[in-house]
């Protein structure tokens, strides 16, 4: 679903996971400086997912920022009115755009970051090994694993505002 308004184009986020499309969802696109592009869409889940630590539900507004050149997506996450509830972040291959498109693959590590940033969580790492990533293409491992090294940095120092403007 490709299309111009005059807000801007939407894009369809493909997600792939493991060589299939996980999710596919409609996403407005706000800028692309040619490196790192954004977008913003409604939370594509079916319903309510509850971490425990965060409900993403319907309403909620996602500013995702993918890069091109870097192993992970930011994805900045309000409530329905606007208030922040933190930054989910995905390591994945970079972004590729192209055929209306934007496509990552997510190498299954994950982190959220709380509002305050006291709350900065590394997930999946029992996905990832179970992946078997680091068999079939340890430089890939290696990058993804430097990836949620370097996401975490950034979550407990000064956050994610000078890599988002």
């Amino acid at each position: 679903m490709s299309g111009t308004s005059p807000e801007g184009p939407v894009l369809e986020v493909v997600l792939v996971k493991a060589g299939r499309t996980k999710i596919r969802y409609p996403a407005r696109l706000l800028r692309d400086d040619g490196t790192r592009l954004a977008v913003r869409a409604p939370w594509a889940g079916a319903g309510v997912r509850d971490f425990g630590f965060v409900r993403f539900e319907p309403g909620d507004v996602f500013t995702e920022y993918y890069w091109r050149d870097r192993w992970y997506a930011v994805k900045e996450v309000r409530d329905g009115a606007g208030a922040l509830k933190g930054w989910y972040c995905d390591v994945t291959r970079p972004a590729v755009r192209g055929g209306g498109e934007v496509v990552v693959e997510d190498l299954d590590l994950d982190l959220w970051c709380g509002v305050d940033r006291a709350d900065v969580r590394r997930l999946d790492e029992d996905e990832f090994a179970a992946s078997g990533l680091a068999e079939r293409d340890p430089e890939a491992a290696a990058a993804a694993t430097a990836a949620l090294d370097e996401l975490e940095r950034l979550a407990r120092g000064d956050g994610f505002a000078g890599l988002l403007e």
